[in-house]
């Protein structure tokens, strides 16, 4: 018994100080499972939110896709500039303009005569060599938009966005 009376107030006194660190870590444990929950509370209530938000913004702002406008040119069959190597080159080229609207169309398409002669002298300044490399196609595109580009009337200008080829054959 001597022992038992020993222990008993070793065991009693360890007793309280695991009662009360169990009580400590079920207190935090409760408290973290309620802010966790608050947080959560407010998260789903933000995405609530937003997800209205987002429903009406598509309403409010939602952009009209606007459908692309093409204007698709007879194909040009022209003798490229004769080098030392190469006297006697041809270019057959297909393109097709891509608007900025279709007034822009409208505009080209009365003054289509004056556009292909632009264009056809464009072409005839080029050699096949220039042409043959995608940095020479790059350029050709750019020289399109600016001939084309060029005042066409005192008061009526298109705007060509991108010009496409439909054919591309240098013989």
């Amino acid at each position: 018994m001597s022992k038992k009376k020993e222990e008993s107030p070793e065991g009693a006194k360890k007793r309280p100080l695991g009662i009360i660190l169990i009580s400590l870590i079920a207190v935090a444990a409760s408290a973290m499972a309620g802010f966790t929950w608050y947080e959560m509370k407010g998260i789903k209530s933000q995405i609530a939110a937003g997800n209205a938000d987002e429903k009406k913004q598509p309403e409010q702002e939602a952009p009209v896709p606007v459908a692309p406008v093409y204007l698709s040119l007879e194909t040009f069959t022209v003798s490229l500039k004769p080098t030392a190597d190469d006297s006697d080159r041809v270019l057959y080229i297909g393109l097709t303009f891509r608007l900025k609207e279709e007034s822009d169309k409208k505009i080209l398409e009365e003054y289509l005569p004056e556009v292909r002669s632009r264009l056809l002298v464009t072409f005839s300044r080029k050699t096949a060599a220039e042409l043959a490399t995608d940095e020479g196609k790059t350029q050709l595109i750019e020289q399109i938009k600016s001939e084309t580009g060029k005042d066409l009337n005192s008061i009526l200008n298109a705007t060509i966005t991108d010009v496409l080829f439909n054919a591309f054959i240098i013989r």
